[in-house]
């Protein structure tokens, strides 16, 4: 039975020196080490979803060819569907209370404008240069990822990025040399400057939406992307379709529509809930898919069939992709631990 000492706290009866050993014990079995994690794996389906979405994202440009319509009214258009489809598909409760979420009502927000600026950038760089140029520059976004992640994100150096990355951008360079090559290259130094901020300001996006992924749901990033891109495309379509008298044909609206659902609002989601499952600079490095799918595609919709010089280019990419899946680094610990969160 307890009693209580000349100080008022309880004890057992056992004595001073019992109760010092009992609490050495004690000490010894906090301080005894924790059995280790188990080491990180790399997530194949995390790689899968990464490949998925830019497949998906690849077709926009075959479709917009397809459609022969003029860019930002499409553009506007495909947007406003995505953003439908998501509201209609995912609008829930759920929205605004990530909204309210702490940190993610102004990464939200800068999210959106870095995303249309960068859209409307390269509009522009793409009408006063040629769309190789601009593609070159815009594809440099994994090299500014690669560098400010491991600072930014506080994520650890992961050493086959450069490698990779070497690969792929030398691809791409063999993919784009017949336009870069040709004689409707035009060099406008402002137009350069817009294109090489295109890269840049992807790679702030991608940084944003990284951050995002840990805090908010997949479906209120891309819903809150789509309706922002919308509305600000909408002002330039507006004057594109004055300009042009353009009227948009039953094919233009199937293009939309396809665009807006399977190649932006779907993979734009998926892409979304990657960025939980695999390393920031590794899904950066794959998205140097999309220019290859691109031509695929245009075999089926417009019948353009790919050069030596694109097969080559893709397989160097495809190649880079390998090295990234199959010698990249797991992801840390907290993005282990996030792939097990509801989405």
């Amino acid at each position: 039975m307890k009693h209580v000492g000349p100080i008022g706290k309880p004890h057992d009866g056992r004595g001073p020196h019992a109760a010092q050993l009992s609490s050495a014990a004690g000490e010894g079995r906090d301080r005894a080490p924790r059995p280790a994690s188990p080491p990180a794996r790399r997530d194949r389906l995390g790689y899968l979803i990464v490949i998925a979405s830019y497949l998906g994202m690849a077709g926009s440009g075959p479709l917009v060819a397809w459609a022969k319509a003029p860019e930002a009214p499409i553009l506007m258009l495909r947007m406003a569907i995505a953003a439908a489809f998501l509201s209609a598909v995912y609008l829930r409760p759920a929205l605004l209370a990530d909204w309210r979420r702490p940190g993610a009502a102004w990464r939200l927000i800068v999210m959106t404008v870095i995303s249309s600026t960068t859209l409307l950038l390269f509009f522009y760089a793409v009408r006063h240069t040629n769309v190789a140029v601009a593609t070159f520059l815009l594809f440099l976004m994994p090299v500014w990822v690669a560098l400010s992640a491991p600072r930014l994100l506080h994520t650890p150096h992961d050493p086959i990025v450069w490698p990779a990355l070497g690969v792929a951008l030398a691809g791409l360079t063999v993919l784009l040399v017949p336009d870069l090559m040709g004689h409707g290259v035009r060099f406008s130094l402002l137009a350069l400057l817009a294109a090489l901020a295109t890269g840049i300001g992807y790679a702030g996006y991608t940084l944003i939406v990284k951050s995002l992924s840990r805090i908010v749901q997949p479906t209120s990033i891309s819903l809150t992307e789509t309706a922002g891109d919308a509305l600000v495309v909408l002002p330039l379509a507006l004057w594109q379709l004055h300009a042009s008298s353009y009227q948009f044909t039953g094919r233009a609206w199937l293009a939309a529509i396809l665009m807006g659902i399977l190649c932006t609002a779907i993979p734009y989601t998926i892409w979304n809930v990657s960025l939980r499952r695999v390393p920031v600079e590794q899904v950066s490095i794959l998205g140097y898919i999309e220019p290859v799918a691109g031509p695929v595609y245009a075999i089926f919709l417009v019948g353009q069939m790919p050069s030596l010089w694109t097969v080559a280019g893709g397989a160097l990419i495809l190649g880079a992709g390998l090295l990234v899946m199959i010698f990249g680094a797991p992801p840390p610990g907290e993005e282990v631990a996030a792939t097990a969160e509801p989405l």
